[in-house]
């Protein structure tokens, strides 16, 4: 099963993914969690700053976890495109030719969850931006590629709540 958790940053989509890998239930699942400090680290620029060259590395990233049997991801293609679009040095007809390839991995995910940014306060990591307006611009990018690809998503769920709350309603949307 592929699984992806989708979402503007600082939402806990990471610390879900690292809270997973405690249960017995995932015990045979591979997990793919943030990069951003290493790709930084390569020069690759982040966030506002993305390139396409950096985006295309994203998706390869994305590519190559979709390769796995039982992957859990706390980054997906809808991100991605959402980061994507955001990005500064990127034009629209970049952006778009760029999505437009992307977004034909969305079908191998079993299952997307998005985790709502509502009551979870910003954190910075010393990587991710902290700028609350670009957070919302990321969450709002990420609800119009959700929305214009549905026809392409398995299963979408939305996730609110504590880590705890978004486990219960994981495990019952997977496992019934």
């Amino acid at each position: 099963m592929k699984i992806g958790l989708c979402g503007t940053m600082s939402v806990g989509k990471t610390t879900l993914v690292n809270a997973l890998k405690e249960l017995p239930e995932f015990k045979d699942y591979n997990f793919a969690t943030e990069r951003s400090k290493y790709l930084r680290d390569l020069g690759i620029p982040l966030n506002t700053d993305s390139t396409v060259k950096g985006q295309i590395v994203f998706l390869a990233e994305r590519a190559a976890e979709l390769m796995n049997e039982n992957v859990i991801t706390d980054r997906t293609v809808i991100d991605v495109m959402a980061f994507t679009k955001a990005a500064k040095s990127i034009n629209y007809y970049e952006a778009e030719a760029f999505c437009g390839l992307a977004k034909n991995l969305l079908h191998e995910y079993d299952f997307i969850f998005y985790v709502s940014p509502i009551g979870v306060d910003m954190e910075d990591n010393g990587v991710r931006e902290t700028d609350t307006e670009y957070r919302k611009l990321i969450d709002f990018l990420i609800g119009l590629n959700l929305r214009e690809n549905k026809h392409r998503i398995h299963k979408l769920v939305t996730l609110s709540g504590t880590t705890e709350e978004r486990i219960t309603k994981m495990k019952e949307t997977i496992f019934g």
